[in-house]
């Protein structure tokens, strides 16, 4: 079971849901980068379970413990830490478990889980409790190494933020994907509900708590924007950004479908009217529009990247549902127990955010942009 990315940077992932520890080791990171552990912490909280209404009543605090590959600055205020060039390993602890939970899950697959091709490929073996190591727990060691890379991209002038675009049939306003500054990218992170207009946000918690109320569980979209990003990163066919970046985010459980700009639309436009005509702004090359999202032929054109990532609904309901009984080979009814979300999608958030800055940051090293 490997759980391994990156050709540049790479990361390895580790651990399952109700293990005692999960942890990220990543290495590639130059000597000498700079990282606020506050930063990281606030942006890792943005993730963590517990205290919101569209969140599982599971609570962890998330807070990573640094083993190897950064160095507290005992000059600098605050925590600060300093990349030594060797692989930084950090482990985060798995506190608030109820794997009593999980019991009746062994064969009795959950609908739409991975339990039961987990059950045929690890013949029976696999880790059910929490979902093991296909839980979304497995996503917080993502954010804490993609903490870091957007930090180093944030430093270069490079900004990565996203917010819920829908959820159910409720839509946010979009990101301008021309105009749109770095600070405006980063706001609706700085949100305890990641929207641009707060009246489509409050519309969507109305929609999780009916169906929370009903025990039923809902999804939605996800729209990432980087700014500042030059033009010529990447390569064409098989290693371009979109594909880089779409691997990572395929990574991500709950992650359904991905679009790079208007996406699944520009099928339904003319060339006309998909095309994005050049103009000369400030004395660089710029596109009028951006529907293809900041990429043409797996390259970045220097506009605002643009990637979207649908994210099913929680697949853990509370409603009965149909499944089988593996080892009788018969139909039965599922009842799940334990602490699920309601809505995936808030939480979801940097977690997106955190594939595409890693992304970014890998594709980044293999250019020497992080070599002084």
């Amino acid at each position: 079971m490997s759980s391994e990315t990156g050709k540049n940077i790479k990361l390895s992932i580790f651990g399952q849901s109700h293990s005692e520890a999960i942890g990220a080791v990543i290495d590639g990171i130059p000597a000498g980068e700079s990282f606020d552990l506050s930063e990281i912490m606030s942006f890792m909280r943005r993730r963590a379970p517990g205290g919101q209404s569209y969140s599982t009543a599971r609570r962890e605090a998330d807070r990573p413990r640094i083993l190897s590959g950064l160095l507290r600055d005992e000059g600098a205020e605050g925590e600060i830490y300093l990349s030594c060039g060797a692989p930084i390993c950090a482990v985060i602890e798995n506190s608030d478990t109820r794997s009593k939970d999980y019991e009746n899950l062994r064969y009795t697959p959950r609908p739409s889980h991975a339990d039961f091709p987990a059950y045929v490929k690890y013949k029976g073996f696999n880790d059910i409790r929490g979902g093991g190591h296909f839980s979304g727990r497995l996503t917080a060691p993502l954010c804490f190494a993609g903490a870091l890379c957007r930090s180093m991209l944030k430093k270069r002038g490079i900004s990565v933020g996203a917010h819920i675009y829908s959820i159910g049939e409720i839509r946010d306003e979009a990101f301008d994907s021309v105009k749109l500054t770095g600070e405006e990218a980063e706001a609706p992170g700085l949100k305890a509900f990641s929207t641009i207009s707060d009246e489509a946000g409050e519309r969507m918690l109305s929609v999780i708590a009916e169906k929370k109320a009903q025990g039923d569980s809902v999804g939605g979209i996800v729209e990432c924007v980087v700014t500042g990003l030059p033009a010529g990163l990447g390569d064409p066919m098989f290693d371009g950004v979109e594909n880089i970046i779409a691997a990572l985010l395929f990574g991500i459980p709950a992650v359904k479908g991905v679009e790079f700009g208007e996406g699944f639309s520009l099928s339904r436009m003319t060339g006309s009217r998909a095309n994005d005509p050049y103009e000369i702004r400030e004395g660089r090359v710029r596109t009028v529009t951006n529907r293809n999202g900041g990429i043409l032929g797996g390259i970045t054109t220097g506009m605002p990247l643009i990637v979207r990532a649908a994210i099913k609904p929680t697949p853990s309901i509370a409603l009965p549902q149909d499944s089988v009984d593996l080892r009788e080979m018969r139909e039965e009814k599922l009842t799940i127990k334990g602490r699920h979300d309601p809505c995936i999608v808030p939480r979801a958030v940097p977690c997106i955010e955190a594939a595409v800055a890693f992304s970014l940051c890998d594709l980044m090293a293999g250019t020497g942009a992080f070599i002084d």
